[in-house]
């Protein structure tokens, strides 16, 4: 019989695809995803409110904006490195469970905050939180999943970050900013709670010993008839050794561990958490005639919805395809931007990037409406929307599917090192670019990011619809074949 790439050369018992537990697993570990969604988007109806309130001492300049949106990414940064050492050391599920203290601190100080400094403090250890559930939550939900559901499962630590931020949109519109605060600690209660009864990753137990514990564990995730799983997850972690500098010279780490890095810091340089974090005062800038905070939920719904979408496409489309359009719709509305920002209409008034436009300062006589001014909203929806079907959910799962076991677990705390100090940076000059420049300026920059993108899912990104974790490795190892050729027993 001829084979080929996708024909396994060991007879394998097929497994089941889990069942609802499996399931319950993955939504307790993803709030920890909400609730990071909901932290990252914050400042974008809350300086509005701030600097509309009555509070001398919470006023905003430029500088301070700057800070507050983008000292959560450098909390994340702590965080994921953080996670480098956590994941490995006391397993996945401690870690997300870990990320609750961080989140729940900073929430209560950000909902007390009676200076500046308490925000920024409030927003850092949001951030720490969001990294080290960046860093652990998709390793977690990526290991205890079947292979045919794991592009499904995957995306879910993505869309329940849009749905948190959605979240926060949407409660935004009613409640002032301290209560918003308030509201972000009811999911970190309920992951922290619903977590002490989810088990931890087989493959972790494995690789600590604990073979009986990921006995039931797997057991627990796919019921009966689970032994043909285990056997191939436990000679798979018996091949590999603990991971040194020797080790990743060779193109089974540094090749997985520079896709993942490299694909964190494109997803990053596409503006995509300045535009999120800034979304109400773009808006602004831009002199839409609909209200903005409106306009902001409106995104943060259609971004949800593309979400799910992604979601239902990752197993049948697959990953490459996904990308290639992600990037290709997220060029075309940066261009649009660009073009707009660069040239808006003269008949809205003064253009001037001043600061009381840019957090949106309440004006006498509001605008009439012009149809011409739903460019930018029907931009940034498709800016969201081609995002969230490619290079969001899936730079996310790839990281998790890739990465060799061995080095998994530190690989995945430098990409998210890496991503939020890319964010921070971004998240940080973006505001005085817009001030100083024009906002066509870092529309323009993220549009040939968008290029650069499509190139490297076409030259470096592989396809893993299907394949098994197992199989992933096997094609870092041969550098050219998914087909697993190791023999392997399937007898106890």
């Amino acid at each position: 019989m001829d084979t080929d790439e996708s024909t396994p050369l060991i007879p394998r018992q097929k497994p089941q695809r889990g069942n609802g537990r499996l399931y319950l697993a993955a939504f307790s570990a993803v709030l920890g995803n909400l609730s990071f969604g909901f932290a990252l988007v914050y400042p974008s109806p809350v300086i509005p409110q701030l600097q509309r309130g009555d509070d001398p001492r919470l006023k905003l300049d430029t500088h301070q904006i700057s800070w507050f949106g983008s000292i959560f990414s450098l909390g994340a940064v702590a965080g994921g490195l953080g996670a480098m050492l956590l994941n490995d050391r006391l397993g996945r599920k401690p870690s997300i469970m870990l990320s609750a203290v961080p989140a729940s601190v900073g929430y209560l100080v950000l909902a007390a905050a009676q200076a500046v400094w308490m925000l920024y403090l409030g927003r850092f250890l949001t951030g720490i939180s969001s990294g080290m559930t960046a860093a652990s939550i998709p390793v977690y939900v990526s290991e205890i999943s079947h292979p045919k559901v794991r592009g499904t499962l995957g995306s879910c630590p993505q869309l329940m970050g849009v749905f948190g931020s959605l979240a926060l949109y949407a409660l935004g519109l009613v409640l002032p900013w301290r209560w918003l605060a308030v509201a972000g600690e009811v999911p970190v209660l309920v992951m922290l709670v619903l977590l002490c009864f989810m088990p931890d990753s087989p493959r972790f137990l494995i690789t600590r010993g604990r073979r009986e514990d990921a006995c039931r564990a797997l057991e627990w995730l796919r019921g009966p008839e689970y032994s043909g799983e285990f056997l191939r997850i436990e000679h798979s972690v018996k091949t590999q050794s603990g991971v040194g500098w020797a080790e990743l010279g060779q193109p089974f780490y540094y090749k997985p561990i520079l896709i993942s890095v490299g694909m964190r810091f494109l997803q990053q340089m596409t503006g995509i958490t300045p535009i999120l974090v800034y979304l109400e005062p773009i808006f602004h800038q831009t002199q839409i005639t609909l209200e903005p905070k409106y306009d902001a939920a409106l995104v943060g719904a259609v971004r949800l919805l593309s979400v799910m979408t992604a979601a239902s496409l990752m197993d049948k489309a697959g990953r490459k395809p996904l990308l290639y359009t992600s990037g290709f719709l997220m060029f075309v509305s940066m261009l649009t931007m660009t073009m707009y920002t660069r040239t808006p209409p003269t008949h809205h008034g003064n253009n001037s990037s001043s600061l009381l436009q840019w957090v949106g300062a309440p004006t006498q006589t509001p605008p009439t409406f012009d149809p011409i001014t739903l460019i930018p909203l029907i931009s940034t929806i498709v800016i969201i929307f081609g995002y969230a079907m490619g290079w969001g959910p899936i730079t996310w799962l790839l990281m998790s599917e890739v990465l060799p076991l061995g080095a998994r677990g530190i690989a995945s705390g430098l990409c998210v090192g890496v991503s939020w100090l890319t964010a921070f940076v971004l998240t940080q000059v973006f505001m005085h670019v817009v001030v100083d420049i024009g906002l066509f300026a870092p529309f323009l920059f993220f549009c040939v990011v968008c290029v650069v993108n499509i190139i490297f899912t076409g030259v470096c990104v592989p396809e893993t619809k299907g394949r098994s974790l197992e199989e992933i490795e096997n094609y870092f190892k041969t550098g050219r074949s998914f087909t697993i050729t190791d023999s392997i027993s399937i007898t106890s």
